[in-house]
């Protein structure tokens, strides 16, 4: 296939150009490297089978390649990032889907969707199936990305409805794994910074809420198999093993041989209580289920943030 990628350049979208590439299909990358970076897609900017160019979706632009599936994994996805350029994660959740739709329906191909558990917000049930609808603060201190992409998710559903268009949702899970940026906030990538320098590893609230990691090269095999699936509603793709975080905490702290200590700090406003993905669908009609195991992942991301810092 012929493949157009945005947010190529970031942590989901660089490993699915790798994968993309590995299956033989050419790719078209387009990233406005706001928190997206070169450095992620380097190493395939001399393949001919890769391009890249600086494009924002938010904008009008313009491609006159042709292509068979259209993937839409441009998103400001880290909470240190979208409470910075909170307007630009709504703009690009609205405007920049919108755009790329077009894209897709004009070239009548496919499109899919990175979406994400946010769309359930505080979740009152567990594990979270796709069915349910979620129980989401619309005007809360992090809506900016949870109605950003449950706007994305509304506007591809029509666009199925009215045009008929082959579209995908993948519902993702804490992900985590080698090209995380250092200083997202997302939990593992600051648990492995802290402990790596043997500072206090900061835990917010009472460290019970949970999150179910899940390693980058499963989540990315489980999205490529959603694109080639004939699936259009949302599918969920994350690990259903859920700790909390204070115990994902513990773990890193040991895995590293830190000598750090664990601080509580107070709770971020609408920070979600409880996360864990009900995989049945993905099981049933992608075949797909995780299989690297939390150590292992965790021993090949901390491997990572060594090299990083060096």
């Amino acid at each position: 296939m012929n493949v157009l990628i945005a947010g190529g350049a970031g942590f989901l979208g660089s490993h699915f150009c790798d994968l993309l590439i590995k299956k033989r299909h050419t790719v078209y990358c387009i990233d406005n490297l706001l928190t997206g970076k070169k450095e992620n897609i380097k190493h395939l900017l001399n393949n001919k089978n890769f391009k890249f160019k600086t494009v924002d979706i938010i904008k009008k632009f313009s491609i006159k390649e042709k292509f068979d599936a259209v993937i839409n994994f441009a998103s400001i996805a880290s909470p240190v990032h979208y409470n910075i350029y909170k307007i630009e994660t709504l703009l690009v959740g609205s405007y920049g889907t919108y755009n790329l739709l077009e894209l897709a329906r004009k070239n009548k191909a496919k499109f899919l969707f990175a979406s994400t558990s946010e769309v359930y917000g505080d979740p009152t049930i567990t594990p979270q199936l796709e069915t349910y609808w979620g129980n989401v603060n619309p005007i809360g201190a992090r809506s900016m990305y949870d109605e950003s992409k449950r706007f994305s998710e509304a506007l591809i559903m029509n666009y199925y409805r009215v045009y008929n268009l082959d579209t995908k949702i993948v519902r993702i899970f804490n992900t985590y794994g080698p090209g995380m940026n250092i200083n997202d906030g997302r939990i593992v990538p600051q648990f492995i910074y802290q402990a790596l320098s043997n500072k206090p590893v900061t835990v917010f609230g009472t460290g019970k809420q949970t999150r179910s990691l899940c390693f980058v090269s499963d989540l990315i095999f489980g999205i490529y198999k959603l694109l080639m699936s004939k699936e259009n509603l949302p599918v969920n793709i994350g690990n259903p093993n859920e700790l909390t975080v204070k115990e994902i905490a513990e773990i890193i702290i040991k895995l590293t041989n830190s000598k750090s200590k664990i601080i509580y700090m107070p709770l971020p406003e609408d920070d979600p209580e409880r996360r864990r993905p009900d995989i049945k669908k993905a099981k049933k009609i992608l075949k797909w289920q995780p299989k690297v195991s939390l150590e292992e992942g965790l021993l090949k991301t901390i491997k990572y943030f060594k090299e990083y810092g060096k």
